[in-house]
C-alpha cells in the first residue's frame, strides 16, 4: 500500500493515531525508529530549528518543499506537510499544491490566516474571507495529480470569529473537497469533545505543549473520534530541553562523557543515519 493510501487509512479509521513532527531528516529517522506512524513536517519546527526564527510567516515553498524531500529520502513512514497559508492566492496554492507533491508529501495543510501567517497559538492572528479560503482549498484539490494525495484545510476562525463561525469555514472546506479537517486553538474542553460530532470528515486535533486548547490524552481523543492527534513540536521541545542539558554539564563541567546520560551514545548516532548501510554499500564498488 502506497504512503498515501496508508495515511488516509490511518485518518478513516478515527483511533487517535499519534503523529510527532519532524524538523529535519534526523528528526523523522527518530520518530520513525519509534514506531509512530506518520509525521508532520512543521513549518514552525523548520522556522525555528532553521532560520532561528519564530513562526511567523518567515518559511517560504523552497524551504519546506526542500525539507520535505530530504525527509522523504530519509524515511517511508506517510509525511503530512505544513504548507501554511500556500504561500499567495488560489494560483499559488495550485503551485505549492504540485511542488510539495513532486517533493513527496502524502498530505498537504493549508490554513485560511491572512499573510503573513503566524503560530495559531498566538494572538493577532486574522483569517481571510470565507470565500477566498475556499476558492483556495478548491485550487489544492484541483491541483492534485494523484488522487491518494490528501488535503488537510485547516481554520483559525475559532480564535477571531468564534467556534461556531470556525465549524461552519471547516464545513464549506469540507465542500470543496478537503480530505481532513483541522480546527485550530480551540480553547475549552467542551469543544475539543464537540467537533468529532460536528464534522463529518475525520479530523485533526493539535496538542501543543504550553498552548491555547487544553491537553487530553491520545486515547481520550480517540474515543471522541479523531482520526488524527497532532504534537508538532514535542520532538523540537525535547531536543532544545536536551541541547541545553548537555551544553549545561560541558560549560559547568568542562566535558561530557557519553555515560552521562545526556547525550545519544557515538553508536547509536551513526544507526539513526544509517552508516552501517552506507559502508555495506561502499563495499559493494571497492
Amino acid at each position: 500500500m502506497s504512503t498515501r493510501k496508508r495515511l488516509r487509512s490511518l485518518a478513516e479509521a478515527r483511533r487517535g493515531v499519534l503523529v510527532p513532527g519532524a524538523f529535519n531528516a534526523l528528526s523523522a529517522r527518530v520518530i520513525e525508529d519509534l514506531g509512530f506512524e506518520a509525521i508532520y513536517v512543521t513549518g514552525a519546527g523548520v522556522t525555528n530549528m532553521w532560520f532561528g526564527m519564530p513562526d511567523q510567516g518567515f518559511m517560504g515553498l523552497a524551504e519546506i518543499a526542500d525539507h520535505t524531500a530530504r525527509i522523504r529520502d530519509a524515511v517511508e513512514l506517510p509525511l503530512i506537510v505544513d504548507a501554511d497559508t500556500g504561500f499567495g492566492n488560489a494560483l499559488n496554492v495550485y503551485h505549492t499544491v504540485r511542488t510539495l507533491e513532486r517533493a513527496g508529501a502524502d498530505c498537504i495543510q493549508l490554513e485560511d490566516q491572512v499573510a503573513p501567517k503566524r503560530c495559531g497559538h498566538f494572538s493577532g492572528k486574522e483569517v481571510i474571507g470565507t470565500d477566498e479560503a475556499v476558492s483556495k482549498i478548491k485550487a489544492a484539490v484541483d491541483a492534485r495529480r494523484d488522487a491518494d494525495l490528501l488535503i488537510l484545510a485547516r481554520t483559525d476562525a475559532a480564535a477571531t470569529h468564534g467556534f461556531e463561525a470556525a465549524v461552519e469555514r471547516a464545513q464549506k472546506f469540507a465542500e470543496a473537497g478537503a480530505d481532513i479537517l483541522f480546527v485550530e486553538a480551540v480553547t475549552k474542553e467542551d469543544e475539543v469533545r464537540a467537533l468529532p460530532q460536528r464534522l463529518a470528515k475525520p479530523q485533526l486535533m493539535n496538542m501543543v505543549i504550553g498552548g491555547k486548547t487544553p491537553i487530553f490524552d491520545a486515547d481520550q481523543l480517540a474515543g471522541l473520534g479523531y482520526g488524527i492527534v497532532l504534537y508538532a513540536n514535542a520532538a523540537l521541545q525535547g531536543a532544545v530541553m536536551g541541547m541545553q542539558k548537555a551544553l549545561t554539564a560541558l560549560r559547568d563541567d568542562r566535558q561530557v562523557q557519553e555515560a552521562s546520560g545526556l547525550v545519544a551514545p557515538f553508536a547509536e548516532r551513526q544507526r539513526l543515519v544509517g552508516k552501517p548501510g552506507w559502508d555495506a554499500l561502499e563495499q559493494r564498488y571497492v
